[in-house]
C-alpha cells in the first residue's frame, strides 16, 4: 500500500509541476506584475502582522498586532472625493494601501463611522484583515474587492439610497461589498463540486465558496481585534451579520435566474416598506456591483475581462489534467473573448441592470447606456473575428499548403 501511495503522490506532484508550468508560460507577464504588487503590499504590511497557521483550504488568515494600525494615509482630493462617486473612477490607478483609505473614506462618507460608533483604529484593523484575506488570484483579488465596494459607493449616491434605506442596510450593503470574495482560491463552484474538495464536502456542494465567503467574514467580525460591530448590542449586530450573510450568498450565479425572477414580480409595485422587496432589491444591487465591470469606460473595463479569462482558462488547463470536466465558457479552445461578452451582456447585465432602472430611472444615462455600447463594441468585434477567420479559411478547390 505505502509504495502504490508513493506512486500516486509522484504522479499527483507531477501533474502539479506540468499546470504550474503550462500556466506560466501563458500568463508570465500577468503573473509577474500581480507579484510585483504583492511584494509592494508585503513591503508596507510587514511591520504590523503576523501570520497564524495556514487553514486546510489553504487561506492566508492575518491577525493584526494590538496597537495603531499604520498603512500609509492618503488625503484625498477634492476631485477624487467626487470621481469614487461615479461609474467612471479610474481604479487601476491606485495602489493597494491607498484603496485602504478610498474605502476607510467611504465609510466616513455615509455616515457609518458615526453612526455605529465604529471605531476608528478596529475599522483601520479589519480593512487590512479584509485585504490580506484576499488572495493573489487573476480577477477575484483584492482590487476586485475594491471595485465592487466602489460601485456600491457610487450606486448608493446615484439612487439616493440614504433617503430610501436605513443606515443598518445601507452598513450591510458595504460590508458584503467588501467581503463577498474573501478567500477565493481562483476555481469556481463547479471545480470545487467536480474535485470533491473540502469546501464542496463540508457544505454539501451547495454554494461552497459564497459560503466560505460568509465563514470568513464572520471569523473577522468575531475577533475584538477586528470587530467593526462591537458597539453595538447583539441583537442589532446579529441582524447586520445575518443581512451580509444574504447578500454574499446572492453572488452566486447559480442563483441568478431565481433572484431576477422573483426581483421582476415586485419591482412595478416596488415598495420600500415592503421588507421583501427590499431584501430582493439588495440582492440586485450586490449582483449589480458585482458585475458592473463593462459599465466602466472600456478602458478601464477590458482589462478586468482579460484578468477574468486567464483565470478561467487556468482553471480549464487544472481540469485538464485533472481529468474533470471542462465549463465550455472557460476552455480557450472554445472561448471568443468577443462572442462570450455579447452572451453576457445579452441575457445577464442588461436585462439585470434595465429591471433596476424602472426603480431607479437615472441610472439608464449613467449604467445602461455604456452597457449597450459595450455590447455593441463587442458585437463588432465578433463581426471581424469572423471575417478574419472565414478569409484564412482555404476555399473549396484549394490545397492548403
Amino acid at each position: 500500500m505505502e509504495e502504490i501511495e508513493r506512486e500516486i503522490r509522484s504522479k499527483l506532484s507531477g501533474l502539479e509541476r506540468r499546470i504550474e508550468v503550462e500556466s506560466s508560460r501563458r500568463w508570465a507577464i500577468h503573473k509577474c506584475q500581480r507579484d510585483i504588487e504583492k511584494l509592494r503590499q508585503e513591503l508596507a504590511n510587514s511591520s504590523h502582522w503576523t501570520c497564524v497557521s495556514p487553514h486546510p483550504t489553504e487561506s492566508k488568515r492575518l491577525i493584526p498586532r494590538r496597537g495603531l494600525p499604520s498603512y500609509p494615509k492618503y488625503t484625498l482630493s477634492l476631485e477624487t472625493i467626487k470621481a469614487l462617486k461615479r461609474p467612471t473612477f479610474n481604479l487601476w490607478q491606485w495602489a493597494p494601501n491607498e484603496m485602504l483609505s478610498c474605502i476607510e473614506y467611504m465609510f466616513h462618507d455615509l455616515g457609518l463611522v458615526h453612526e455605529f460608533s465604529i471605531d476608528g483604529v478596529t475599522l483601520k484593523r479589519w480593512l487590512l484583515s479584509v485585504q490580506g484575506n484576499y488572495r493573489d488570484n487573476p480577477f477575484h483579488n483584492w482590487r476586485h474587492s475594491f471595485c465592487v465596494t466602489q460601485m456600491m459607493h457610487g450606486m448608493i449616491h446615484l439612487c439616493r439610497l440614504q433617503d430610501h434605506l436605513s443606515p443598518t442596510e445601507n452598513l450591510i450593503l458595504m460590508i458584503a461589498a467588501v467581503c463577498h470574495d474573501l478567500d477565493h482560491p481562483g476555481l469556481d463552484n463547479t471545480y470545487q463540486v467536480n474535485a470533491r474538495t473540502d469546501l464542496a464536502l463540508r457544505y454539501g456542494n451547495h454554494s461552497p465558496l459564497e459560503r466560505h465567503h460568509c465563514a470568513v467574514t464572520l471569523e473577522l467580525l468575531s475577533r475584538d481585534e477586528t470587530n467593526i460591530l462591537s458597539a453595538m448590542e447583539p441583537g442589532a449586530s446579529d441582524e447586520i451579520q445575518k443581512g451580509v450573510m444574504e447578500l454574499i450568498l446572492a453572488t452566486d450565479m447559480a442563483r441568478h435566474v431565481q433572484i431576477m425572477a422573483s426581483f421582476s414580480q415586485c419591482v412595478e409595485i416596488f415598495d420600500f416598506q415592503n421588507l421583501k422587496h427590499l431584501r430582493l432589491l439588495e440582492q440586485v444591487l450586490i449582483k449589480c456591483c458585482d458585475t458592473s465591470n463593462e459599465v466602466r469606460p472600456p478602458q478601464i473595463s477590458e482589462p478586468w475581462l482579460d484578468f477574468l479569462l486567464q483565470e478561467y482558462f487556468m482553471q480549464a488547463v487544472r481540469e485538464k489534467m485533472e481529468g474533470l470536466p471542462v465549463s465550455p465558457h472557460m476552455d480557450p479552445e472554445k472561448v471568443s473573448k468577443s462572442g462570450s461578452q455579447v452572451v453576457f451582456l445579452t441575457s445577464v447585465l442588461i436585462p439585470m441592470f434595465e429591471s433596476l432602472t424602472q426603480i431607479f430611472p437615472q441610472l439608464e444615462a449613467t449604467m445602461v447606456h455604456p452597457l449597450r455600447g459595450a455590447r455593441d463594441h463587442y458585437r463588432h468585434l465578433e463581426v471581424e473575428e469572423a471575417r478574419r477567420l472565414l478569409s484564412s479559411t482555404p476555399s473549396e478547390g484549394t490545397v492548403a499548403v
